[in-house]
């Protein structure tokens, strides 16, 4: 099996929005940065791959199975990370833990132990008492305590500092180096300067390109010249005349 994930030609159209057929794929241990401006088709794409709402068309293989014929199976092995985590506001760590656990055949307290430590969290602390940075580590330790193969993570540094947003990138580059594969959604370019093997870049529901990071930046300064980073690339495409 080489690739952890790959989605073929996925479609998912609403009244106002299209995603056009999108494909790509990741190998394990590869960090993929999902790139594009706020509406873009991100999250939409992301909930398509997981089934929580249902494209029109397309193929989704995780761990070399079909999602929708192995979703139970492949759910016990995948982990789904968000910025800005707001239910069970009111619950301690540990009851949502009691009852996340129940889920999962391969819940592993001693992993579960070692990232409460090793992420600094207080298990008797409410969700409504975490900044937001410790909201994405908490999830991450949901995912990682029942060892996830897959993160997919929907813009899990919006809303952090600078000093908190580089401490998340280090753990995903950490996680990366154990063979996690992680698809990581984000606008913040600077983020996947630091952690990103591949970019995915999607204008208004369509993907531009899929390639390793070098070989993106490497496309896009034959357009720009200079030296590029991926925010300038972000800004070429993106840019539109202003008309006064």
């Amino acid at each position: 099996m080489e690739y952890i994930l790959e989605i073929k030609d996925l479609v998912k159209v609403y009244p106002t929005f299209e995603l056009k057929p999108t494909s790509f794929r990741i190998k394990a241990g590869e960090v993929m940065g999902f790139i594009g401006r706020n509406g873009a088709g991100k999250t939409t794409t992301l909930k398509s791959i997981l089934n929580l709402v249902h494209p029109v068309a397309g193929s989704v293989r995780i761990l070399g199975m079909d999602y929708l014929d192995n979703e139970d199976v492949i759910k016990q092995q995948i982990g789904y990370a968000v910025g800005g985590i707001s239910y069970y506001k009111r619950k301690k760590l540990k009851d949502i833990v009691a009852i996340t656990r129940i889920f999962y055949d391969n819940w592993d307290d001693e992993a579960y132990r070692h990232y409460l430590t090793a992420f600094k969290l207080d298990e008797n602390k409410k969700i409504i008492e975490l900044s937001e940075g410790m909201k994405v580590k908490f999830y991450l330790t949901l995912a990682l305590s029942h060892h996830a193969k897959l993160l997919i993570l929907d813009e899990p540094t919006s809303g952090l500092d600078p000093v908190s947003r580089d401490e998340m990138n280090e753990i995903f580059r950490k996680l990366a180096d154990k063979g996690v594969a992680i698809l990581f959604s984000t606008h913040i370019t600077s983020d996947l300067e630091k952690c990103a093997d591949t970019i995915t870049y999607i204008k208004n529901g369509e993907i531009l390109q899929s390639s390793k990071k070098e070989d993106f930046i490497s496309h896009y300064t034959k357009e720009i010249g200079g030296a590029p980073n991926l925010e300038d690339i972000m800004v070429h495409i993106e840019r539109e005349e202003v008309i006064l």
